[in-house]
């Protein structure tokens, strides 16, 4: 383990943002993760984990504790192979996830493929159920390791346990388990799962449904992906953010019908808001539509803090902001949505010493 005092959290976030920490430790294998937990726990002092820090917002006061850094991904992957064409490949949590994706794809192993170009570990892919492009980490996520700062061990929590939903899970929002690795289920055989989202289709000039080597797959995600500023590039000031900053609403029938109805008076009877179905007889809208709709264009941002140039739903740090001025943004645009359409929108990334408060709309 690495002890690295008052450092500032920027420097290991995505955005750039986030003031000191008391103390940052860099650990590298799952055994000096649990001492470290067990350490910070001992003493009774705050902890954060931090993996790749694309998917948090860190306040501008820093983290007054010890930050966990999680530099994990040194052994690789373990895989073995079953008798049916599946593979069990096993992660470790600090491992680069875009890494693990490209070298699965170079073994011909299809249930990840579109989830190319997401930056991060590993190890957070399971908290947030990250998906893309039809896929999700849940549809492929058979055991997760993890130590329960509870009960003081290590446990292996079968998917089922893991409540995964709509970019959740059991694991967000909740610091009771520290995730140490994490096993998949793939397929060999050279093509992709099914095609399932439109955009990505049209971009692979095939019908939803269809298979695809596994390689075109990558790099239509990668290239759709980059056309909206959603691939780290340090020349790029539109990668500097979390990511999509807020997920997209999921509304009841009567809910869908009364956004529906208004955006007929606001915007015309012509005009259908996009959806698609949910369980429950729910509908998912999306966030950058209503966003875009209630006035909030891409670049719009008074200051260093922005929309992204690229796409609505990423929330950008171009040019030595703050994460107050970053959540203000963030208010007033989910203040305007609410305002226009009734619709609340909820942040997707983790907000670390900081809130957006109950301005939100």
């Amino acid at each position: 383990m690495q002890d690295v005092s008052q450092e500032f959290l920027g420097r290991y976030t995505t955005l750039g943002l986030g003031g000191p920490a008391q103390r940052v430790v860099e650990v590298t294998n799952s055994d000096e993760i649990v001492a470290a937990v067990r350490a910070g726990d001992a003493t009774g002092e705050p902890l954060l984990l931090l993996g790749g820090g694309s998917n948090v917002v860190i306040a501008d006061e820093g983290f007054p504790g010890t930050v966990v850094l999680l530099r994990t991904g040194g052994d690789g992957l373990g895989f073995g192979r079953g008798g049916d064409g599946r593979v069990a490949v096993t992660v470790p949590a600090g491992m680069d996830w875009d890494a693990v994706v490209e070298a699965t794809v170079a073994q011909g192993w299809s249930g990840i493929e579109c989830l190319s170009g997401i930056p991060g570990a590993a190890g957070a892919t399971p908290i947030q159920n990250v998906g893309a492009y039809g896929q999700e980490v849940s549809h492929t996520i058979v055991e997760v390791t993890v130590y329960d700062r509870v009960e003081q061990r290590t446990a292996a929590m079968r998917a089922d346990d893991c409540a995964f939903g709509y970019r959740t899970s059991l694991f967000k929002g909740n610091d009771r388990w520290v995730v140490l690795s994490v096993a998949f289920v793939l397929h060999e055989g050279g093509e992709s799962e099914p095609i399932r989202y439109e955009q990505l289709a049209r971009a692979l000039g095939v019908e939803v449904g269809d298979r695809v080597p596994l390689p075109l797959v990558r790099d239509a995600v990668l290239e759709l992906r980059r056309s909206k500023g959603m691939v780290l590039d340090p020349a790029d000031p539109d990668t500097r953010s979390a990511g999509s900053f807020f997920t997209n609403p999921i509304l009841s029938a009567d809910e869908f019908a009364a956004l529906s109805a208004r955006c007929a008076d606001l915007l015309g009877a012509d005009v259908p808001v996009p959806s698609w179905p949910e369980s429950g007889d729910r509908v998912k809208v999306p966030a950058a539509w209503l966003i875009e709709r209630a006035g909030f264009t891409k670049g719009y941002g008074p200051g260093p803090v922005r929309i992204s140039t690229k796409h609505t739903l990423a929330l950008t740090n171009a040019d030595h902001g703050t994460t107050a001025e970053l959540l203000d943004l963030a208010r007033e645009i989910a203040a305007g949505v609410h305002k226009t359409f009734g619709v609340s929108l909820h942040p997707e990334p983790v907000l670390v010493n900081t809130s957006l408060g109950t301005s939100m709309r």
